[in-house]
């Protein structure tokens, strides 16, 4: 549960909103008075991002939200946040009663073209005819079989594919992607070729906490010879944090995420499909 929410008492709550269409004042102002009626919160900015329709619930609306607040504590907090309503009720969960499924994964912010950063296009064109965009971290599992076979595929028609590629390490589940993920941007900054397909030759526990390890077999594979002060160049922890900021803006949550052409791929294989 995010931070956010926890703030937040409940989650489904009766409004007094008309029965009609929420507008976006309407749930930017409930939000802002519950939000704010927290003792934890100092202060609070509540923004609708977008309003979509959804098409199992044609009576409902979803809202991505943005949400700014001051903590007492002194802490920012800044999220984006995924609400419902029928202009009636408000509630952050849905679920489609035939699949089980959370109505929140039909709905996703879309890459914009500011997402789009010359930096993270590891092959193809900024002109070629699709954007791909994967978000991954080099130590889940799922992504070490799926990334490397997905690039390879990709990079072979640069001019169909620009692929751009955003580090997403998961610390939770594995803190040694962080210092990888570090590692790599540097090689990047070095001029080293094929760097993100490398990374997932490296043979690190996901669990390994020790950064002399995790950079002996990281410099074994890239050739390179990083050290520990290396991972605290201010340019490598901007590139670094400019990622996360993105993953956070178009609400990455898991690895891999793949976007195509602006539109989170669920199938992830988008890719496939074209000739």
């Amino acid at each position: 549960m995010s931070l956010m929410l926890k703030l937040l008492t409940i989650s489904l709550i009766s409004t007094s909103l008309v029965q009609a269409a929420a507008t976006n004042k309407q749930i930017e102002y409930f939000l802002s008075k519950n939000f704010g009626s927290n003792p934890n919160i100092k202060s609070v900015d509540v923004s609708v991002q977008s309003k979509t329709k959804i098409k199992q619930m044609p009576k409902w609306d979803a809202f991505i939200v943005d949400v700014d607040a001051k903590l007492k504590n002194g802490k920012d907090v800044a999220q984006k946040m995924i609400w419902f309503s029928n202009g009636i009720t408000i509630t952050s969960e849905l679920i489609d009663l035939k699949s089980g499924r959370p109505l929140k994964e039909s709905v996703s912010p879309r890459f914009e073209s500011k997402h789009y950063k010359d930096e993270n296009l590891i092959y193809g064109d900024k002109n070629s005819k699709h954007k791909v965009v994967i978000f991954s971290d080099p130590l889940c599992p799922f992504c070490r079989e799926y990334v490397p076979e997905a690039i390879k595929h990709m990079k072979k028609q640069p001019e169909n594919f620009a692929i751009y590629y955003y580090h997403f390490p998961l610390e939770s589940l594995h803190p040694a992607a962080v210092e990888l993920t570090k590692a790599a941007i540097l090689a990047e900054m070095q001029g080293k070729k094929d760097v993100v397909l490398k990374l997932y030759d490296v043979n690190v526990g996901g669990r390994e906490r020790n950064v002399d390890k995790i950079l002996r077999e990281f410099n074994k594979v890239m050739g390179t010879k990083i050290t520990q002060k290396d991972l605290q160049d201010p340019k490598v922890l901007k590139y670094f944090n400019q990622d996360k900021a993105i993953a956070s803006d178009v609400m990455v949550s898991g690895t891999p995420t793949v976007f195509f052409d602006g539109q989170k791929d669920r199938s992830k294989k988008k890719y496939l499909g074209v000739k």
